[in-house]
């Protein structure tokens, strides 16, 4: 159960010693109930004051983590219902589901496509998270499906099988094929089934997903696994339905977040393909459970085409929105450039960079980009903001000590602030500043005539 400010007060130490970077414990206690600052601040609460508070802050949706080999699929320690109150934390884990009814070959080919497949995303290397292997038939063609799937990629795993004894030969399977570092999710458990995948869970040291419709039932069982000794529990609600499956996301993450129901505090799995009739339909399940609160999506089917989207709209999502994505500021080589090779400036925001440092490559000239620290914005807000003017570029200009490279002192600034050309020239003394294009598909286009300016 949640504390006040008051009893966190109670348990403090109470000297004001302001080690903890607040004027008075009563300060510190308040921040702690909001969730805004953190216990190990504080260098002396006793032990036994520790323990009930450790045991009251922590997070609402706990943190289950699904591993193997040094990779890891996190999902839980979420404190908001909506990204805007502060940001969410734990990317979903994307899984792409392989049944066990398919010829071994094809599950190898299958999974080694999958894991193959890395796309760059403004900078960062986007993925596949892991498999999610189905049985459908005996425990011996599941486990030769687990053995097929990590013969082809190690990547962290869900084994979804209705019976236990089913299970038991996937998780063998799964351990003699990785050794101690495998920690797969062991889904399929019911009302009816808890206590023998329990069991298992508690063996092998592996999370385990519980499935029943009724959440009264759904937080009983939860409850009662917990008591089994095992902590990391995540959440099938049951719903096969988008409207239905929705509706019990946001309830399950409200009663988590807003009335502490500790029972309920887990995170949940998806199944975006289940709750479509079409298979053209299945993208956008899978956009609202990553959206609306799933820890783990397992989608039917491969398809960059598919994958690639949801890759973009989970970093989107899951980004601090108050932490523009960003690039270290700096020179940048695009290309080969030499001496004689154009200078562009632009801001440190991805996007941007990215946006500018692609045209400058497929202009088939190569060229120099200085990026500036504008505090990961945009050209135009960080004008606007302050970030980007002529003091801050001429700066970028002498730190960067461009102009032992060049033969030239030419430097082409954005046509979005050619406002600042008069200033810039009187900040740089013997360089030449030209007003570039405005939008950076301009580019090859100025690129061809930069020699004539």
């Amino acid at each position: 159960m949640a504390l006040s400010g008051i009893q966190i007060y109670k348990l403090l130490p109470r000297t004001n010693c302001k080690e903890c970077g607040f004027p008075t414990c009563l300060a510190f206690a308040m921040k702690l109930a909001a969730k805004q600052a953190e216990l190990s601040a504080c260098p002396y609460v006793s032990d036994e004051s520790k323990e009930q508070l450790e045991a009251a802050s922590q997070p609402p949706i706990r943190l289950v983590t699904v591993k193997a080999n040094g990779r890891e699929a996190k999902a839980g320690n979420e404190t908001a219902m909506f990204r805007h109150e502060k940001r969410f934390f734990n990317k979903p884990g994307l899984f792409i589901r392989l049944y066990d009814s398919l010829p071994v070959d094809e599950i190898k080919a299958q999974a080694k496509e999958i894991a193959k497949y890395v796309v760059d995303y403004v900078g960062m290397q986007l993925a596949v998270d892991g498999f999610a292997v189905e049985a459908t038939g005996d425990g011996e063609t599941f486990a030769a499906a687990v053995r097929a799937t990590l013969d082809s990629a190690v990547r962290p795993l869900i084994l979804i099988a209705d019976k236990a004894d089913v299970m038991e030969e996937g998780l063998k399977a799964a351990a003699s094929a990785q050794g101690d570092e495998v920690r797969p999710l062991i889904c399929g458990a019911t009302a009816e089934t808890w206590e023998s995948f329990a069991t298992l869970a508690k063996q092998y040291g592996a999370p385990m997903v519980i499935r029943e419709e009724y959440l009264d039932v759904l937080a009983d069982l939860a409850t009662k696994i917990k008591d089994m000794g095992i902590n990391d529990i995540v959440l099938d609600h049951g719903a096969r339905d988008l409207s239905v499956a929705v509706a019990k996301q946001t309830h399950i993450r409200r009663l988590a977040l807003k009335k502490n129901f500790r029972a309920l505090g887990y995170p949940m799995i998806s199944f975006p393909s289940d709750c479509v009739d079409e298979d053209e339909m299945s993208p956008l399940a899978a956009v609202q459970a990553i959206a609306k609160y799933a820890g783990f999506v397992v989608i039917d089917g491969f398809s960059p085409d598919t994958v690639y989207p949801l890759l973009a709209l989970r970093e989107n999502i899951y980004t601090d929105p108050q932490t523009p994505i960003q690039v270290q500021p700096g020179l940048y080589e695009i290309g080969e450039p030499t001496p004689d090779s154009p200078l562009y400036i632009t801001t440190n925001f991805s996007i941007t960079y990215f946006s500018v440092a692609n045209e400058i490559s497929g202009s088939g000239q190569p060229g120099w980009l200085l990026v500036a620290d504008s505090e990961g914005m945009s050209v135009l807000t960080a004008w606007a903001a302050g970030k980007f003017d002529a003091e801050r570029i001429a700066k970028s200009v002498k730190s960067s000590q461009v102009a032992e490279k060049l033969n030239h002192r030419k430097l082409v600034i954005p046509g979005h602030v050619s406002v600042l050309l008069g200033e810039i020239e009187e900040e740089l003394p013997g360089w030449k500043i030209l007003v570039g294009p405005r939008e950076a598909v301009e580019i090859p286009s100025y690129a061809k005539i930069w020699q004539t300016m």
